[in-house]
């Protein structure tokens, strides 16, 4: 916080986003992360973890939507979802917006994000911690990937950038569980930052991915409170490439799914995957 804590700001390298704040509404340090929320003018309720914006009130459905919809409706029928990260339930609440889903297993290292979100953003999860289809489990999530005897048809990476402990959600021993605990069929998602800020991390990550799965695709769409604006997301397959499905069959399962979107449809699904020149060339 600066003077008189009117303001946050974030920084990443040489540039600093400012926001203009009415309160602190709390601040406590986990045993991973620092973590804070603050009411922001703007932007309303506002989550940092190690002074990183994670989500707001305002925009949090165009990350949320993006995130799931993509790959869930790129699924036939997705029955099984597995979430690492997410604590906030942002991820976990539009999955379960699929009546297909039959269980969800979530994987969350730090169970005071999970609290304390519950009790100041309770918007963002929407009660989804309490869905009976619902599996939390408190846990590193690259453990829980190596253990794990069970499959998925969808699999969505909410981790945060590749530094400290976070750096082994990256690794090519993490992907490699990845991949194997995907069912025929599956399909992963993981965000993987700014376009603007991050190219580094696109260009490893595809780097790694596209030697695991035959369809490594990244899809983009702007999140304002994101540092950059514009943030890109990796869509990975051995079965599914989302360029082969057409129009009018994404429109019948998103009409058939009943879901009412902010952000998200079947438009904006097919234009994500358009990603500019600078974006291909910088891949290779």
């Amino acid at each position: 916080m600066t003077n008189h804590m009117e303001w946050v700001s974030e920084t990443w390298q040489d540039v600093e986003i400012r926001y203009r704040v009415r309160s602190v509404i709390y601040e406590d340090k986990s045993d991973f992360q620092h973590l804070q929320i603050v009411d922001t003018c703007r932007y309303g309720k506002m989550l940092l973890l190690d002074g990183i914006v994670q989500t707001t009130e305002r925009d949090e459905f165009v990350y949320h939507e993006m995130m799931v919809h993509v790959p869930m409706l790129s699924h036939p029928e997705p029955k099984n979802a597995l979430i690492i990260g997410g604590g906030d339930g942002g991820i976990l609440r539009e999955v379960l917006r699929h009546k297909s889903i039959e269980k969800a297993t979530i994987v969350e290292i730090d169970p005071m994000v999970i609290e304390f979100c519950k009790e100041y953003l309770p918007g963002i999860s929407g009660g989804a911690f309490n869905d009976q289809r619902t599996e939390l489990i408190i846990g590193d999530g690259a453990v829980y990937v190596d253990e794990t005897k069970d499959r998925y048809d969808i699999i969505i990476i909410d981790s945060p950038d590749p530094v400290g402990p976070a750096r082994v959600l990256f690794s090519e021993k993490f992907y490699s569980g990845i991949h194997r605990i995907l069912d025929s069929g599956g399909i992963m998602t993981r965000q993987t930052g700014s376009v603007n800020m991050q190219a580094d991390e696109q260009k490893e990550a595809y780097t790694l991915l596209k030697g695991m799965f035959d369809h490594v695709l990244f899809y983009l769409y702007t999140v304002p409170t994101y540092i950059g604006g514009l943030f890109s997301t990796a869509f990975c397959s051995d079965s599914v490439n989302p360029l082969d499905i057409g129009y009018d069959e994404l429109n019948s399962r998103f009409k058939q799914a009943l879901l009412k979107t902010l952000y998200y449809n079947p438009e904006i699904h097919r234009g994500a995957f358009c990603v500019p020149k600078f974006f291909q060339e910088n891949l290779q």
